[in-house]
């Protein structure tokens, strides 16, 4: 496939319920994202962002980690997809699996992810029950170029989120997500116009 009059092509990575891809799809339909959203890919069989990209008729593709025999062979198989749809950056929309060196060295400075934090605060799995616990006053999403290192690549964008009194865990991720929802098609657009230095 060939980009169409020098529009980037991106892929999207994704595991869960695709709330993030729906905000990237949204934005690409409504031209606040200025790039073409050629495949979505997750690692999970039932995650329902394989369905946000088939209701939006974007190629939509499910391989399972099982059937190869590391990290490494299963990112070469993705890999085989993104170059077959001709692939110039990669999103991460909850995927949840860590790339391997391998994958991240195929796009360097080209794969983009959110983490529900004020990184470098609450890296890791659990950051929102984690700052929560951990009583701070300020939370939010962070958009970052991914390497090798988890949860440490530059930071993009970042959105403060205050945690009130009377919110409990559930209305604190739904904050977030809400906060997510914003600042990453602000993020994908600002790496698609060329405004980031890495």
């Amino acid at each position: 496939m060939t980009k169409e009059q020098g529009i980037l092509n991106f892929a999207v990575l994704a595991s869960g319920r695709g709330g993030n891809l729906k905000a990237i799809i949204d934005a690409v339909k409504s031209s606040r994202i200025k790039a073409n959203l050629k495949v979505v890919i997750s690692d999970k069989k039932d995650a329902y962002a394989l369905e946000h990209a088939r209701h939006a008729n974007i190629p939509a593709f499910y391989i399972d980690p099982k059937d190869f025999q590391d990290r490494e062979s299963f990112d070469k198989a993705i890999v085989e997809h993104l170059d077959a749809f001709n692939i110039d950056f990669v999103v991460l929309a909850g995927y949840m699996r860590l790339l391997s060196r391998y994958f991240i060295q195929r796009y360097p400075n080209k794969i983009l992810n959110i983490h529900p934090s004020l990184l470098p605060d609450f890296k890791g799995m659990h950051a929102i029950k984690d700052a929560f616990e951990a009583g701070v006053k300020v939370t939010g999403p962070t958009v970052h170029f991914v390497i090798e290192e988890m949860d440490a690549g530059p930071i993009i964008l970042q959105e403060e989120v205050r945690i009130d009194p009377e919110d409990t865990l559930e209305t604190l991720e739904e904050k977030i997500h809400q906060a997510e929802h914003r600042i990453y098609p602000q993020a994908i657009d600002l790496f698609v116009r060329g405004r980031l230095k890495t």
